[in-house]
Order: structure tokens, then sequence, then C-alpha cells
């Protein structure tokens, strides 16, 4: 039997929605000082729903109870892990903040699969966590603890986030689940984010356009196109990259830059990923993080 290779279309795209989602939050992280982490959510989900509402034209009537309430904790998980991941970014570089929070679709992955493997691969990534947030070298008082556990806790949602979209893309046809989240994401946002307006500029609002691009609407496009072809194995390693990207758009973007130790922290993370979803089932591309 002759294996079949993996056409190269596709994983390019694949491979420009992650970077195009990393540059995306550090567009973000340059937004964040300015108007706060609700402010920039609010603003990248204003643009990101009005530009996923042309597209996916969505129904709003016709849904049972199930369907509702199904994206409702879509949207909550959804607008939750943006809010806890960009308040991450006044704390951490782009780079730790998304390996901690990759932490989240990893354990998931993990305590879906049960394999002894998978086990030790976490536990590889949590020693990865440790010595890419500099807890090793650090008296324990200066541990960025506040950044830390925010960009934990968007790992939590993150993980939130892919079981409810997957039952996002049962109840709902293409991008319709996506849309209708993106609404109750900006509703659940908009108390946080609503004061920040008189603080808004043309720059500001161009950054959330920018942002909303990006992070959403051009990953989503691009992956949706790219499963078409690629298997949920390869998919799940490319995704693993997506830590990687984002240091490399923090130091491309803002200048951050990571420790020989932090590196290796990241490449622990990145390869215990690339392990374990990559033997997983990965079908929905509304799982990117960011």
């Amino acid at each position: 039997m002759v294996a079949t290779r993996t056409p190269a279309q596709p994983l390019l795209l694949v491979l420009t929605a992650i970077v195009s989602v990393q540059f995306g939050g550090a567009l973000a992280a340059t937004l964040v000082p300015q108007i706060g982490a609700g402010g920039s959510v609010t603003l990248r989900l204003v643009f990101a729903t009005a530009i996923l509402w042309a597209i996916a034209r969505p129904r709003v009537r016709g849904h049972g109870r199930t369907a509702w309430l199904t994206v409702l904790g879509f949207g909550c998980a959804l607008g939750l892990m943006n809010l806890a991941f960009y308040a991450s970014l006044a704390h951490l570089p782009i780079g730790v903040a998304v390996t901690v929070e990759f932490l989240g679709p990893l354990a998931l992955a993990t305590a879906l699969s049960r394999r002894l493997r998978d086990l030790a691969a976490v536990a590889a990534a949590a020693v990865g966590v440790v010595l890419i947030s500099e807890a090793l070298d650090t008296p324990f008082a200066n541990i960025e603890w506040t950044g830390l556990g925010l960009a934990a806790l968007a790992g939590a949602c993150w993980a939130a986030y892919i079981i409810a979209s997957g039952r996002a893309g049962r109840e709902f046809p293409k991008l319709e689940g996506l849309a209708l989240a993106m609404a109750v994401a900006l509703v659940v946002t908009l108390p946080l984010g609503i004061t920040s307006i008189p603080s808004w500029s043309g720059e500001s609002v161009a950054k959330g356009l920018g942002i909303a691009v990006l992070s959403s609407v051009l990953p989503y496009s691009l992956e949706l196109a790219a499963l078409r072809h690629l298997k949920a194995r390869v998919f799940g390693i490319l995704l693993s990259l997506e830590p990687a990207a984002a240091a490399l758009a923090g130091l491309l973007v803002l200048g951050q830059r990571l420790g020989r130790v932090q590196l290796l922290g990241m490449a622990l993370v990145v390869l215990a990923s690339a392990l374990v979803m990559g033997a997983g089932q990965r079908k929905d591309p509304a799982a990117s993080g960011g």
C-alpha cells in the first residue's frame, strides 16, 4: 500500500491561519495598554461579529432550546477566553501567555484519550510551563502570578470553547453557530468594554478591525478550506505550533525576547501538544484560541 501524501496547499493554509492568529494577538497586546482588555475584546468582537454575520447570515428563528443553550455556552466561553487572554497580555510576553493557555486544550485532549503516553506528555508540558514562567530562578513574590493565572483561565475557557464549538457544529450548519456565539460573546463582554469607549481613537478602532480580521475572520476561513483536504491528526500537529508562532510575533511586533530556558520550556509544550493532539480527532476549525 502506497502512503498518501498530504497536499501542500492545505498545510500552507493552516500555517497561515496560525501565524495570523498570533500576529493578531501581538496587535492586541499593543491595544490593551491603550483601552484595556475589556475595550480591546469589545472592539474585536464588534467587527468580527459584523463580518461573520455578513458572511454566514445566521438564522435567529427556528432553533430549539438545546441549540440556544449550546450557543449561549459557546459564546460565554468565547468571550471569557478572549477577555482572560487579553488581560494576561498586560502582564506576560505573548509567547509565555499562549504557551500557558495551551495547557487547556492539551489537558482536554489528554482527558479524552486517557492514554498513559499522553499523561506523560502532559507532565512534560507542565515542566515546560514551569521553565517558561521562570519560576525556578525568580523569587516567589516576583513571579507574575496574575498573568499566569489569567493565561491559565484563558486555557480553561479554551477547552470549554472547543467542547462547545463541537456541539455547535452539530446543531448549526457551517459558520452559523459561530456567528451567533460571537454575538453572545459581545453581549457578555460589552459591560466591561463600554466604559472604555471615550478612550477609543481612530488608531484603536483601526487596530480593533485588524485584530478581528487577523484573529477571527481570516483564520476561520482558512481552516475551513484546509480541513476539506487535511486529516485531523495532521491538523492537531500543526496547531501545536501556535506557541512558537506567538513567540515569533512577540519578537517581530513587540520586541519581546524569551531566554533560552523559556524557549526550552516552550519546546516541551509544543512537542507534548504535537504528540497528544496529533493523535486526536479535531474536525471543527472554530477551536482556534487567542
